[in-house]
């Protein structure tokens, strides 16, 4: 889901002229148009990347109350486990453009890998909590950077096939998301039954990610905006082209001041609230089933069911909202779907397992909704940049105490029945808000200097 997120925010933060300067780079003699060697390459290397962006989540989830046990870990501690990724994604993705304006796209996602191998293998053996959270901020300062800078890749290099290969690095995403919470236990269980094994063992998808990416550390991709500079700079004197006079239009845009805008407040707190609901899932419902009897494998594969539920829901979902004026009632059912999976966690988290996690990955998937109604809530593409920033940062952060909250639950009240309903108790505002935020309006009208 995390993935979906951050190719949604780099597609509308990435300025349009993007797709004109590269097509018109590839076709002048001796551009920057690849080999299909080279082509092929970059397909491999996005999909294995996107394959890494969850496992460093998932697979700690699946064996978390062993982590506890060996490390001697409290329940709130393991909240702040859990209430990592978010803060992590937040205050590394941001640097990621500047990064890549300085070593090329490329070369920063490469070292992205880097970082998610070196944190993976490192976290497990590290010897204390401290270390373990250390290793895991690491890996998930490489999924940060990543996470932001891997659609700008596709846009830049697949400009006339963004569609397809944005599903498939969403497709693989999900794919990674699913594929660690299924198989992390049965994996640790053949390799000796050590957590630290079933951990580790995901750094070495990590070390396949890089070999791809390695050619372009020496050439460095251009970065999109590096590539704008470059084609305004060798075109020749006459009218401005069509991607000069976009650019014009975007620099020239007037700055919104989100802050006064509610549209935007409420799309900021539907996104945070969302982003809440699935760290907690990510991080806690397999030890929610455990607890409940479920056997650990078992759990695993319940976890691994919700964030598939996101595959093809990804793909209707925002169609569905995109001919609707108005997207409440589908922010509606999405929060109905929660509350009965809720629910059911409450009354029969062992009996009903399958239905409760079916409910809980079909109400995850407010997530491409949010991503929808920021590109419906702004009439221009500079309006989409600045709400889908506003929005993102801002969820970010609202989404950070949550899984720390429910682990300071867990931990005090010696049971689940406090944090689920913690859980249910987020979802009544996260639909109240995006219904708001599901209203036929833009931002312009909001928040214009």
């Amino acid at each position: 889901m995390m993935g979906l997120m951050a190719s949604e925010e780099t597609r509308t933060m990435t300025p349009p002229t993007v797709r004109s300067a590269a097509a018109h780079d590839a076709g002048k003699p001796g551009g920057t148009s690849p080999r299909a060697w080279t082509m092929r390459l970059l397909v491999l290397g996005i999909a294995l990347s996107a394959l890494n962006l969850r496992p460093a989540i998932t697979s700690l989830g699946a064996l978390l109350e062993e982590v506890r046990d060996g490390l001697g870990m409290s329940g709130s501690v393991a909240g702040l486990l859990t209430s990592v990724p978010p803060l992590c994604f937040a205050v590394f993705g941001v640097m990621a453009p500047r990064l890549a304006r300085r070593f090329g796209a490329g070369a920063v996602v490469c070292a992205g890998m880097a970082a998610i191998a070196t944190g993976l293998l490192v976290r497990p053996y590290a010897g204390g909590t401290a270390g373990f959270l250390a290793g895991s901020a690491l890996a998930l300062m490489g999924i940060a950077v990543s996470n932001v800078l891997m659609p700008v890749i596709v846009k830049h290099w697949f400009p006339d096939r963004v569609g397809s290969m944005t599903g498939l690095y969403s497709m693989a995403l999900a794919l990674g998301t699913a594929l660690a919470a299924a198989v992390t236990v049965p994996l640790a269980d053949t390799l000796g039954g050590s957590w630290q094994t079933g951990l580790a063992l995901w750094a070495g998808l990590a070390v396949a990610a890089v070999l791809p990416w390695l050619p372009f550390v020496r050439g460095r991709a251009t970065p999109p905006g590096a590539q704008e500079e470059a084609a305004g700079k060798t075109q020749t004197p006459g009218p401005a082209p069509a991607s000069a006079s976009a650019e014009h239009a975007r620099v020239q845009a007037p700055r919104l001041r989100m802050a006064r805008s509610r549209t935007a407040w409420a799309l900021a707190v539907f996104f945070g609230l969302q982003a809440t609901a699935a760290y907690i899932t990510m991080g806690w419902m397999a030890q929610i089933f455990r607890d409940a009897g479920v056997p650990a494998g078992t759990a695993g594969l319940l976890l691994a069911v919700t964030m598939v539920m996101g595959v093809p829901l990804a793909f209707v979902i925002p169609r569905l909202a995109a001919r609707l004026p108005h997207q409440g009632p589908i922010v509606l059912a999405l929060g109905v779907c929660g509350l009965a999976g809720y629910a059911g966690l409450y009354l029969a988290p062992a009996a009903g397992a399958w239905a409760w996690a079916v409910l809980l990955g079909v109400a995850n998937c407010a997530f491409p909704l949010a991503l929808t109604m920021v590109g419906m809530r702004a009439r221009t593409g500079p309006g989409v940049a600045q709400l889908s920033a506003f929005a993102q940062s801002t969820g970010y952060l609202i989404s950070i105490p949550g899984p720390l909250l429910v682990g300071v639950l867990y931990q005090h009240s010696g049971g689940w029945g406090l944090p689920i309903a913690l859980m249910s108790a987020l979802m009544i505002p996260q639909m109240a808000v995006g219904f708001l935020a599901g209203r036929d309006r833009t931002v312009e009208d909001e928040a214009a200097r």
